[in-house]
């Protein structure tokens, strides 16, 4: 059986549409990003795991959100600019989104559902991460304090290690 993950799709920040079907057999780290918020220096920690990573099957997805602090009041142009500008982000970056509320994003309720965080369902803040195996089953949540270094660590110990036996 497909997962349901893999009938979602999104906006890319280009405005195109990509379904999550083209991930399919990826490690997949689907994340809700911001700009101006104080852990934004994780975009520079991610990108070194998606380099570290991508060749063995792994991609992180950003999703820009603009619900927490207004820490991501711009537009799809200039979050581009930013990601690309400031910490030489190469792995997909979608449009804005919300992830809480009546308006979240269908992959984020999903998520959500499928994996909930340590104060219920509810994502607290940007950089919430969500880990998604190879069968596009979310298996590990990590909160927005988690440092790319440790989600590296879990990749290396936990996913690709494995693999290799």
């Amino acid at each position: 059986m497909s997962s349901p993950f893999y009938q979602f799709s999104a906006t890319s920040l280009q405005g195109e549409p990509i379904r999550m079907e083209e991930y399919r057999g990826k490690t997949i780290l689907v994340v809700n990003t911001a700009s101006k918020c104080g852990f934004t220096p994780q975009y520079e920690g991610l990108e070194e795991i998606y380099r570290k990573y991508r060749d063995k099957g792994f991609v992180v997805l950003g999703f820009p959100c603009n619900q927490f602090g207004n820490q991501e009041p711009g537009d799809e142009a200039s979050i581009a600019r930013g990601c690309l500008v400031n910490y030489g982000v190469s792995f997909p970056v979608f449009s804005k989104v919300d992830v809480n509320g009546k308006n979240a994003h269908p992959i984020f309720r999903y998520l959500k559902k499928e994996l909930s965080g340590f104060l219920g369902n509810g994502i607290k803040w940007n950089f919430t991460k969500f880990l998604i195996d190879t069968n596009g089953k979310p298996v590990k949540r990590f909160g927005p304090s988690v440092k790319p270094a440790v989600i590296d660590h879990y990749l290396s110990t936990r996913v690709f290690e494995a693999r290799a036996h």
